[in-house]
């Protein structure tokens, strides 16, 4: 399927609401499209289906899971076979070849930056974009063994990713985001999520566009859910414990066999909240 074809059915896709219309076009575009770096690039093909992610059709949603762990799947090899490509030794020189080459590892006692590395960012007339692509690889270098150019490369579409999709001008927003995108990958308790980055399992357009839950550690993911069942749980709990009395007055029918709860609503130092239920009425109120 060429780009022209790709564009059509991204229309299409985006016009229709037809679930059977969508996981038509879905299957196709799995079946016929074979991913290249360059082409997902041009197309945007990857970001569109990517929106459906969380549509409400669970077949659809389970069908772009599949679609896009396989694009970048493909395009991770894609990457990683033409960087093994340029580094491996020609047939004459292979017997001098490094043991760090025929390994497929970087090798080096310096910490890693493009500096001591030998790389050169001085890849746009702008310096701000410029520095952007040596602190997303200073970043990403951190406990990697990876060669340079792979590194290299993986900074560069971030950066160009952040400036073409969204900012498009180098600017506070665009400086923001770089900043806030170099220090998630700088994270110490957070190695997960400079090897997805940079093994490709994190396209860099979707990188750009993760929300802070998204780029916090696992620890810290697994903290905040567990803190949320607990305060769901916590909240249940303080529904279920109900109490019967006849201190209340139901406005409605005037009975007094009223239940209530407290809950805490406001501030720690607010008095709690008592929402109250007339068991003659169904009425409810509530007060503090």
């Amino acid at each position: 399927m060429d780009a022209k074809t790709i564009r059509s059915s991204m229309a299409d896709l985006d016009k229709t609401k037809d679930t059977k219309v969508i996981l038509e076009i879905l299957t196709s575009l799995k079946r016929d499209v074979r991913p290249t770096e360059k082409l997902l690039r041009e197309t945007k093909v990857g970001v569109a289906v990517n929106k459906l992610r969380s549509h409400a059709d669970p077949e659809i949603s389970n069908l772009v899971k599949k679609i896009i762990k396989s694009w970048k799947d493909e395009v991770s090899s894609e990457k990683k076979s033409k960087v093994v490509k340029k580094e491996e030794p020609t047939a004459s020189s292979a017997s001098s070849a490094s043991p760090a080459i025929k390994g497929e590892k970087f090798q080096t006692s310096k910490a890693r930056n493009p500096q001591n590395d030998g790389v050169s960012i001085n890849i746009h007339e702008n310096t701000t974009r410029n520095g952007s692509v040596g602190g997303l690889y200073t970043a990403l270098a951190i406990d990697s063994d990876a060669f340079p150019k792979i590194i290299l490369q993986t900074a560069k579409e971030i950066e160009q990713a952040a400036y073409e999709l969204e900012y498009l001008t180098v600017n506070d927003n665009y400086r923001n985001k770089m900043r806030s995108l170099i220090m998630n990958l700088r994270n110490k308790q957070n190695p997960e999520l400079r090897a997805r980055v940079l093994s490709g399992n994190i396209f860099p357009a979707e990188f750009v566009r993760m929300k802070a839950e998204d780029l916090a550690p696992e620890a810290l993911k697994k903290e905040i859910k567990r803190l949320h069942q607990k305060n769901l749980h916590d909240a249940r709990g303080a529904v279920e414990e109900r109490a019967t009395t006849d201190r209340f007055t139901c406005g409605k029918c005037k009975q007094k066999k009223v239940s209530y709860y407290q809950m805490q609503t406001r501030s720690a130092d607010e008095p709690l909240t008592t929402f109250c239920t007339c068991e003659n009425c169904g009425n409810r109120w509530k007060f503090c």
